[in-house]
């Protein structure tokens, strides 16, 4: 590294020693932080800065514009100013510098990335997997049709009680069916359920539930596991993974994929984007947007292999 007049070098090497010794860090990890601040010292050098002193926030912000308008990728122009943000900050908790100059500097935002669903036919395989021969087989059914049917969040799913589910066994197709769900902030928010979760369910309330429940205490929870208690949220995961392989799918698949493929399909069937959001329970319609960019591709594809006009 090129040698700075008062110590900016000196101070970039003790940073290197101090993520290599006492934090541990990778040895890919030093070398790429070692490639960003030589950039830094770079820049430096042609602002004739050669002490941590001299260093103001205004120059900090030109280094980060001018990364911004580099042809380097968007992860490095921000791995870049996390290790100039985390160098300056070692230098004055080291005592090696006398101000931050880097606080007010953030990295840019990584590019939203579209959440990605199951296809409909992934869909009606996993749903497809449990062995309803079981009491257990039944209870996973249960659970993955109300993931799938509700889109809900999987803390949601298995905070349920019995109290929250209205009108399951025994209703019929006019009937209001639905859950009544208590997402972030506690906030509560009724959600219907079609035929199919509602046969699941009652599959699972009539027929599997009461002995599972024998080998407990009691409890008040929807779905339990196969000690009679509360169904957990890792269990819950578990058992999604497990079926999700069972299916053939290969795609990682967690309970959030459910609630993306549940928002796209219901937009892909025409559903208005700010009734999706209440039944997801997003505070802000700006979160649901998301998934009409997943339509928008969809749309896309179709326009493009069955409009006669779309090629050529």
């Amino acid at each position: 590294m090129a040698a700075a007049a008062n110590g900016l070098d000196q101070v970039v090497a003790s940073y290197l020693d101090h993520l290599r010794v006492e934090r541990g860090s990778s040895p890919h990890t030093v070398a790429a932080y070692r490639r960003d601040l030589r950039r830094y010292l770079r820049f430096l050098q042609t602002r004739v800065v050669s002490d941590i002193d001299q260093v103001t926030p205004e120059l900090v912000g030109e280094f980060a514009a001018e990364l911004r308008e580099s042809p380097l990728a968007p992860a490095s122009v921000a791995r870049t100013i996390v290790a100039v943000r985390s160098l300056h900050r070692f230098a004055v908790d080291d005592g090696l510098a006398k101000a931050d100059p880097a606080r007010e500097v953030s990295p840019p935002q990584a590019a939203r990335r579209l959440p990605k669903g199951l296809s409909v036919g992934q869909i009606q395989a996993l749903l497809a997997s449990p062995l309803t021969q079981t009491p257990l087989g039944l209870r996973d059914a249960a659970l993955l049709e109300l993931l799938y049917g509700t889109g809900a969040r999987i803390t949601e799913v298995v905070s349920l009680d019995l109290d929250d589910v209205t009108r399951v066994v025994d209703a019929t197709p006019e009937e209001a069916v639905g859950l009544r769900l208590f997402g972030k902030g506690n906030k509560e928010r009724w959600v219907p359920i079609g035929s199919y979760a509602r046969v699941a369910l009652g599959a699972y309330l009539t027929r599997a539930r009461p002995g599972l429940l024998a080998s407990g205490r009691g409890t008040a929870a929807l779905l339990v596991n196969s000690r009679g208690g509360r169904l957990s949220r890792q269990s819950a995961w578990t058992i999604l993974r497990t079926h999700a392989e069972r299916a053939g799918i290969t795609a990682d698949v967690s309970p959030h994929t459910l609630r993306h493929s549940y928002a796209t399909h219901l937009l892909e069937g025409g559903a208005d984007v700010r009734v999706v959001q209440e039944l997801l329970g997003h505070a802000s319609v700006t979160t649901t947007q998301i998934y009409t960019m997943v339509t928008v591709d969809h749309l896309r594809e179709v326009y493009r292999s069955a409009h006669p006009r779309a090629m050529g």
